[in-house]
């Protein structure tokens, strides 16, 4: 038996404590989800919304201590806490609107009849979540599995299982029938069994790791349906504008959320000389400016720590690695005196002319590049496997169209931080970020499957259609 046990990155305070799940519970799991999904998947769409509502209530209801969960497992201030608890009740409406546009019914009349369009639940949906957005992340895959009439196996990450927890009491609250929704809580070990069972689909946030790891897994198995929101070494092309104004959306793209966000920008681009000069040293010095401290501190902090003291750990390897490599450092990746080992300064380094990794640093640092031209700013913007968030700040919107024609990238933002996104618009991106199959408002595409029909409501002699017949 493996237990698990949550705490506060800020405190060690000991938050959950739980039984992982093991392969018996699995797949017991799993077997229920099989059942329950024959009479799920034609419980009429009325009733399946009227189930997703009353979540919706319980979100509401138990919103503070939902909010606050959410802030002390992943560190997090109380003010995005809570900010994160309405953004999962807000997708309740948003994920309705999007069944009906994308995965509703549709009928055109034709000569013989109609020609009709339905839209069917693939089965057994697994769901793993992230340790980032513990509430929100999963809320936006389970919701719309739901609605479609898919029944969900969710594990949260084994860092935030409170969260999960609590998820899986609102749903209970719901009144969802048996066998429809359940939590497995667990590690490693955990996931890989659920991923093994007998799913139809696999609706996963997280690592670009992680996620070539199940393009592999599943291979053999393509009737699996993957849905996979992965890591991003985002852009930020800063090429002019007032420095404070440029300063205050490069900070928000970078260091929000402690960079615990996989739309976090992770490389600024500016031009050689003094602009560039300029830009960076208003960056610097509002980083200089920006609180960071445990999640119920007054005044609220920007940031508090990483998930945890292991995260800090292989951040600052991969800091030291940069520095190895040559990158000039900006401002220092330090831990903070007095605080617990997961709390970390934002760092910003120029490593314009270094080769370095195109990788994903999952935390609240920044690397320059200093380029000669906007075409070659945007060559940098590109030049990188991944593809899931990118900006341009600038008052010219002629550069905005050239960057926005040539970007690859599935989140583009002009004049905002990169981390800006719509629930009721997709959310995703290509190469190494993701499978094309993006999230949020466009849920509904992976979570049914179109069905396209001809229909006559008479049985009708078709043999004068038929060429060549000969006569009976």
């Amino acid at each position: 038996m493996t237990i698990l046990t949550s705490t506060n990155p800020a405190t060690g305070e000991t938050l959950w404590t739980g039984e992982a799940a093991g392969p018996e519970q699995v797949s017991a799991a799993l077997a229920a989800a099989r059942k329950a999904f024959g009479s799920w998947s034609v419980t009429p769409l009325d009733e399946r919304i009227a189930y997703v509502r009353a979540y919706k209530a319980a979100l509401e209801k138990n919103a503070d201590a939902l909010a606050r969960a959410i802030s002390q497992e992943t560190g997090k201030p109380a003010w995005e806490g809570r900010q994160e608890a309405a953004t999962m009740v807000a997708k309740v409406e948003t994920s309705i609107l999007a069944q009906a546009e994308r995965a509703g019914e549709r009928e055109q009349a034709m000569a013989f009849g109609r020609a009709t369009l339905r839209h069917r639940p693939h089965g057994v949906m697994a769901v793993l979540g992230p340790y980032n957005f513990p509430g929100h992340l999963p809320n936006g895959h389970i919701v719309p599995a739901l609605l479609a009439g898919d029944t969900v196996v969710f594990k949260p990450s084994e860092e935030t299982p409170l969260v999960g927890e609590l998820m899986g009491k609102c749903w209970a609250e719901a009144g969802l029938p048996d066998g429809v929704f359940t939590v497995l809580q667990g590690g490693r070990d955990t996931g890989a069994a659920l991923i093994a069972g007998e799913i139809d689909g696999l609706l996963f946030t997280g690592s670009a790791g992680a996620g070539a790891h199940f393009r592999r897994v599943f291979v053999d198995r393509p009737e699996v349906i993957l849905a996979l929101e992965l890591g991003g070494n985002n852009p930020l092309i800063a090429w002019d504008g007032e420095a404070e104004a440029i300063a205050s959306i490069a900070v928000q793209s970078a260091f929000i959320t402690s960079g615990q966000r996989c739309s976090c920008a992770r490389r600024l681009i500016v031009p050689e000389g003094a602009e560039g000069d300029r830009i960076v040293e208003a960056v610097a010095a509002m980083a200089d400016r920006l609180t960071i401290g445990a999640w119920d501190e007054t005044p609220e902090p920007t940031f508090g720590p990483l998930i945890s003291a292991t995260a800090a750990g292989k951040a600052r390897e991969a800091f030291a690695a940069l520095v190895a490599s040559g990158a000039k450092i900006i401002r220092p990746f330090d831990g903070i005196d007095g605080r617990s080992g997961a709390f970390v300064t934002p760092a910003i380094l120029d490593v314009t002319g270094v080769k370095v990794p195109d990788a994903e640093i999952f935390a609240p640092i920044l690397q320059v590049i200093r380029v000669a031209d906007f075409d070659a700013a945007i060559n940098a913007a590109n030049d990188t496997a991944f593809g899931l968030s990118g900006g341009l700040i600038s008052a010219d919107e002629a550069l905005w169209r050239r960057y926005a024609d040539r970007a690859r990238a599935g989140v583009l933002n002009w004049n905002r931080p990169t981390t800006g996104a719509a629930g009721t618009m997709p959310f995703g991106g290509l190469g190494a970020s993701g499978n094309h199959r993006p999230s949020a408002y466009y849920a509904a595409d992976y979570c049914a499957y179109p069905v396209a029909s001809f229909e006559a409501g008479e049985v009708t002699d078709l043999s004068g259609e038929i060429k060549g017949l000969k006569a009976s």
